[in-house]
């Protein structure tokens, strides 16, 4: 949540902004508009309605511009807000949209999926970040709902691929022969966050997680 956001309007922020877009600034108009006041023919004077539409649109702009700066204020609070409201993720068990894994090197890792109904056996299918597969299981029956496979990070030969991040598929069919659909999630225990772009991110090992992708976390 946003605790406060300044209301004093950042001037040198937006008149810098209408000297990049308009080559010139609130000031600049005035001081024409007062010259032009000055050097106006006395018998010939400037037409007032004219001059005031004139510094109306004027004012208009310069809100404009003055509103977008506060704005920018605002959503860089909001951000700045939400930066550090990821912070307390780290140490929890979140369980997100997604069929990365990461690997650590030596410890088994757990990958979480749901079927859309029992299955008579299923595929597991997991791959390295290049595409290539490492591994490929075959899991006997398991009912509709929530399922795990323990891969113990070993590929297809026995030897222990290196730590990083893998991506895992699960293609599984009922006893009567049709294919189920199997959705798959990136699960683990959150130890840091990164900033791409600016937007925060929860890492969990060599896995990066979209806070929109979470779909519950779990306290330590």
């Amino acid at each position: 949540m946003v605790s406060s956001v300044t209301s004093t309007t950042d001037t040198s922020s937006a008149s810098a902004q209408m000297q990049k877009d308009l080559g010139f600034t609130s000031q600049d108009f005035m001081k024409l508009f007062i010259a032009q006041l000055q050097n106006q023919d006395p018998l010939s004077p400037q037409d007032s309605s004219q001059m005031m539409t004139q510094l109306a649109q004027m004012a208009q702009v310069e809100q404009a511009y003055d509103t977008n700066t506060n704005l920018q204020s605002l959503l860089t609070a909001q951000n700045n807000a939400t930066s550090m409201d990821t912070v307390a993720f780290i140490g929890k068990t979140v369980k997100a949209n997604g069929s990365s894994v990461s690997f650590d090197g030596s410890k088994a890792a757990t990958l979480q999926y749901n079927l859309s109904g029992a299955s008579a056996s299923s595929t597991i299918t997991i791959t390295d970040s290049s595409g290539k597969t490492v591994k490929t299981a075959t899991v006997s029956a398991q009912s509709a709902g929530d399922n795990s496979y323990t891969w113990d990070g070993t590929n297809n030969s026995g030897t222990t691929v290196p730590a990083g991040a893998y991506t895992f598929s699960v293609s599984s069919t009922s006893s009567g022969g049709s294919a189920l659909t199997a959705t798959t999630y990136t699960t683990g225990t959150v130890d840091g966050v990164a900033f791409v772009n600016g937007t925060p991110t929860l890492t969990i090992g060599s896995v990066s997680v979209s806070l929109s992708d979470i779909i519950n976390v779990k306290g330590a």
